[in-house]
């Protein structure tokens, strides 16, 4: 369990090791849900990640995605003398 102080705005900072362990990141929608006095936080699943779950298997950006991607294929290329 993770304690968090809520700011002036009614804005909170989700600890570190809470983000982690939830997987959220930059960017990510979060749904809040409240009953009988409790917020649950749930992070919004990525359509294109239910659908295809390989994506939530990629680390990396987008752009250095490609780019390794790339670069694995033209050595390949260059292995077979294609």
């Amino acid at each position: 369990m993770a304690i968090t102080k809520v700011t002036r705005n009614y804005q909170i900072t989700l600890p570190k090791e809470t983000r982690k362990s939830a997987g959220i990141r930059i960017g990510d929608e979060i749904v809040l849900e409240t009953s009988n006095n409790e917020i649950r936080l749930k992070k919004l699943g990525n359509a294109l990640e239910n659908a295809f779950g390989i994506l939530t298997e990629i680390k990396e950006d987008s752009p250095d995605y490609v780019r390794k991607i790339r670069d694995e294929s033209e050595n390949r290329r260059k292995r077979l003398r294609i």
